[in-house]
């Protein structure tokens, strides 16, 4: 069912179509899964291309965040580096605590290995030597990462080292900032694909060592995963990144202290993909003509919207085109949920030539003969 309404305010059209979707077209589950209770102090679960939160607890505080600081590393070396150069491994680099790439000082290796055993194997080692690598000096690096924090948008993130150990109290973030570096990271495929690799070989390492990633929702243990990073301190305790894709959507699962969280993530994931269809809202192309719209003129959407929904939102979307006549002013289209915007992009205006009239055809006719 369609519904066109149309009033002038202040010389600005406004046209509102009330979208009804059927039942027909909305994928519902066969069982109903109830909201998730995960054991973590901390859990978010996002829909990673409109960055919609779909369930969250507590998802704001500050915590320590252990291992799962490297997504913030990996992208960086991936965003800043080159993966073909050679990194000299540096003797603060090889002594790096805790887990462990077992590198050298003096030894060469590809930023390329050093990002895979960064994230598949968590090697603090390799995190020094990434951060030595792109900007100098681990405390340069961290200042890289608080700026890159700040642009994102992480506005409960510290960070003063590139793996995670707990080395001071000014090294903190949060579920929802983590979900929301996770996503950005995500948009390259590079790192995207580092991600979710469930083995590598170093080919600049002798003897090749082979590294499996530790994380157990990428190697198998729930299907539809597509990357993910694990971590650990005694003070933190367990930290964990997860994405998965399924049903056309892709979500983005972090839980920060939690004494179960493979089962809080798959747990958060069957909720959404149960729960939420991504459903596309606006189609790029030019659109119909609307009412008292001039021959000549011609509006178009360059740009389509998805945007994840459960079965009752989907029969509540409006959306509303403002076509100004003003010059100055753009007209644009918008998708609202009751009072709120989703999603506005502005209309591009053409102008084509009218179709002749049939008395100019006529004469055209007239003079032909």
């Amino acid at each position: 069912m369609i519904r066109w309404t149309v009033n002038m305010v202040k010389n600005v059209f406004l046209l509102v179509l009330t979208i009804f979707i059927g039942l027909h077209v909305f994928v519902t589950p066969s069982v109903a899964v109830s909201p998730p209770s995960p054991s973590a102090i901390q859990a978010i679960l996002i829909e990673a291309e409109s960055g919609r939160v779909l369930f969250e607890k507590d998802a704001h505080s500050e915590q320590r965040i252990a291992s799962i600081t490297k997504i913030m590393t990996a992208h960086l070396g991936v965003k800043h580096g080159n993966l073909n150069d050679l990194v000299t491994i540096s003797a603060a680099a090889s002594t790096t605590e805790g887990s462990s790439l077992y590198l050298k000082a003096g030894q060469k290796v590809t930023l390329n290995d050093l990002l895979y055993g960064l994230m598949l194997r968590s090697g603090n080692d390799s995190a020094v030597a990434i951060a030595e690598h792109i900007s100098g000096s681990v405390e340069e690096f961290s200042k890289l990462m608080n700026k890159e924090a700040k642009r994102l948008g992480m506005k409960n993130s510290h960070f003063t080292n590139p793996h995670g150990l707990d080395l001071d109290d000014q090294h903190y973030s949060s579920a929802y900032d983590m979900a929301l570096l996770t996503r950005e990271a995500m948009r390259d495929d590079t790192f995207k694909t580092i991600f979710g690799t469930k083995s590598h070989r170093a080919e600049s390492i002798e003897p090749n060592p082979v590294w499996g990633n530790k994380h157990r929702l990428v190697n198998g243990m729930y299907p539809h995963t597509s990357g993910g990073k694990t971590g650990f301190t005694k003070l933190a305790g367990r930290t964990l990144v997860t994405s998965a894709n399924h049903n056309n959507m892709s979500l983005i699962a972090v839980t920060l202290r939690a004494s179960n969280d493979w089962n809080d993530h798959m747990s958060l994931f069957e909720y959404g993909f149960h729960t939420y269809e991504n459903k596309q809202i606006l189609f790029p192309g030019t659109l119909p003509p609307f009412p008292g719209q001039s021959a000549t003129e011609q509006y178009t959407l360059v740009n389509g919207f998805n945007y994840p929904l459960t079965k009752e939102e989907s029969t509540s979307l409006i959306i509303l085109a403002r076509l100004s006549p003003d010059k100055d002013q753009s007209s644009k289209v918008l998708v609202k949920m009751g009072d709120k915007i989703l999603y506005e992009e502005p209309l591009i205006k053409e102008y084509r030539e009218a179709e002749p009239s049939w008395w100019q055809n006529f004469i055209k006719k007239i003079q032909f003969w």
